[in-house]
């Protein structure tokens, strides 16, 4: 992948995260059933993670 395709990667998946983070909230706030969208939260920080370590990568 290129920097810039890491870049928007990282971008869709910081908007993901946003989202989700915000349906959590509202599942949380009517008691509905939360740990799917924790999970998905939890493995979109690992993705996020993994971009920026590849970006690091373009830096060195």
């Amino acid at each position: 992948m290129t920097k810039k395709e890491l870049e928007d990667k990282l971008d869709e998946l910081k908007s993901d995260y946003v989202r989700i983070q915000s349906d959590l909230d509202k599942l949380v706030y009517v008691r509905g059933r939360a740990s799917s969208a924790q999970e998905q939260l939890i493995r979109l920080e690992e993705e996020i993670a993994e971009v920026y370590k590849k970006l690091e990568e373009f830096e060195d």
